[in-house]
């Protein structure tokens, strides 16, 4: 494995909009309904350019997600935007009932997610996202790593008939390398392979887990690192995969360690079963520190350094 710098594209915001601008200019029926979250959401030039497909309904997100599912019932393909931590709690009963269980075909789109609010604090951050939504049935759950996993997975929710829960954080993102270059909802993508540590990853945490993979290169250690865009459903043969190639395992989530990748992945490997060393990175069951995305993950080891000290303790 070469240990070259990533480059950096745009934040997955901008590509989300950049995708939505895309995707409406060709189709009327797709909507943004949006909770006074058009400029933290990036969809500033969407509005601009299709100012007749965007709801504005203000810092109401129980109606925010009541009046996207009344849309998507009249064939309208609505994107539903706000702050994940208010979307996936404040929101909830609408969430359940309107979308998920009346089987609307709305897009939910946390913003500002994980603890992309940094030091704005334990209110601000959507670490029980995952694990609140997977509780619920007939809810897809993607959560992209990069560029070209958010504008793939914006365009499979727009051509999707079932609801769909798309997660994104604020910063600029790498363009990390994977072994195919195609996206599909529940099918996990391949960043690397390798034969000594399995990282399973989602979201703004792959990229760390792809730089610990370089590291731990250097000193012989062989890693594979696997994007797990999509929760639910999960890639069950891809976790069987690599954790029966692989000498340990090691999930990696800007979520609670209750509750999401992590366990979901640990459930898998039980009921095979498939005994190796395993170990969940994410926030642990605490008052979350405060500070920047890049210091909170720095102090719970979501970091290349913190990823590769994680690895070596497991492997010996």
């Amino acid at each position: 494995m070469t240990t070259d710098k990533m480059q950096m594209g745009k934040a997955n915001l901008v590509e989300f909009s950049d995708t939505m601008i895309e995707l409406g200019q060709n189709d009327n029926d797709i909507y943004a309904v949006t909770s006074d979250s058009r400029g933290s959401a990036k969809l500033g030039p969407y509005a601009d350019k299709l100012p007749s497909q965007i709801v504005e309904v203000g810092i109401a997100e129980q109606n925010l997600v009541g009046v996207s599912a009344g849309m998507a019932s009249t064939g309208k393909k609505v994107f539903a935007v706000s702050p994940a931590c208010f979307l996936t709690a404040r929101s909830l009963e609408q969430v359940k009932n309107d979308v998920a269980y009346s089987n609307q075909p709305v897009t939910l789109v946390g913003i500002s997610a994980g603890v992309s609010y940094g030091a704005l604090g334990s209110t601000h951050h959507s670490t029980h996202d995952v694990a609140v939504l997977r509780a619920i049935n007939n809810m897809q759950i993607v959560v992209p790593a990069d560029n070209f996993e958010t504008r793939e997975a914006v365009k499979a929710a727009a051509a999707s008939n079932k609801p769909i829960f798309l997660k994104f954080g604020k910063k600029n993102m790498p363009h990390l390398p994977r072994i195919e270059k195609k996206f599909e909802i529940g099918k996990a993508s391949t960043i690397c392979e390798g034969s000594d540590v399995a990282f399973i990853a989602c979201g703004e945490t792959v990229a760390p887990a792809y730089e610990a993979a370089q590291k731990l290169s250097e000193q012989g250690i062989s890693c594979e690192v696997i994007s797990m865009h999509t929760i639910n459903p999960l890639d069950k043969d891809a976790i069987v995969k690599v954790a029966n190639k692989c000498k340990v395992v090691i999930t990696v989530e800007e979520h609670s360690v209750h509750g999401g990748l992590g366990e979901a992945c640990a459930a898998i490997l039980l009921q095979e079963p498939i005994c190796k060393p395993f170990k969940i990175v994410g926030i642990p069951d605490e008052e979350t520190v405060a500070g920047s995305q890049g210091e909170i993950f720095q102090h719970y080891g979501i970091s290349a350094d913190g990823l590769t000290e994680t690895a070596n303790k497991l492997l010996k």
